[in-house]
């Protein structure tokens, strides 16, 4: 995707907002997404509740992208604002490994609690791509809202269905994409 149209237009809508921001900067397409960090004074503003302003932002973007380049489908890009989305990527794959420990120790598979479908292929590819966790493969499973990711051993072959997780303190609820 052209960096420079991904620029202006983003540029003229952070305008509209009205949000302060000096610089943007479009990363080349790594794993199908074109990342997009902003340098802004006014960072929490931008990110707003739990990121739900950079969400409306960046939703805005793909669609205005999609409708100016006649596309099929949302392009997939990440805005990221003073390594707010980099930070919970991290989170949401140490809580993988975390659990990764639990099902070598007990061999049961374990369900991680509901999550977006960006943080869901953040913690399948993590898991693909990580030498240490390669005895270990993942599968979404669920509708809507409660999809959520079962980790298990590979060697497993399933069986019985997991239950749902529902709403606990497993450090995924503020999760913004």
């Amino acid at each position: 995707m052209d960096a420079s149209m991904i620029k202006d237009t983003l540029g003229a809508l952070l305008k509209l907002l009205p949000f302060a921001v000096t610089d943007i900067k479009v990363e080349a397409e790594k794993d199908g997404i074109t990342r997009i960090d902003l340098v802004s004074t006014e960072a929490n503003r931008i990110i707003g509740w739990h990121g739900e302003t950079l969400n409306a932002v960046q939703h805005l973007l793909k669609s205005i992208l999609r409708a100016k380049l006649n596309l099929d489908r949302s392009p997939f890009l990440v805005i990221d604002i003073d390594g707010y989305r980099r930070e919970q990527e991290q989170k949401v794959c140490r809580i993988a490994e975390q659990k990764a420990d639990f099902v070598r120790r007990t061999g049961n598979r374990i369900a991680l609690a509901p999550m977006s479908p960006y943080f869901r292929r953040i913690v399948h590819l993590h898991v693909a791509s990580s030498p240490a966790l390669q005895d270990l493969t993942t599968e979404s499973v669920g509708e809507g809202e409660y999809r959520q990711i079962v980790l298990r051993m590979k060697d497993d072959q399933g069986g019985e269905e997991l239950s749902p997780v529902m709403a606990q303190d497993t450090g995924l609820e503020n999760l913004d994409v």
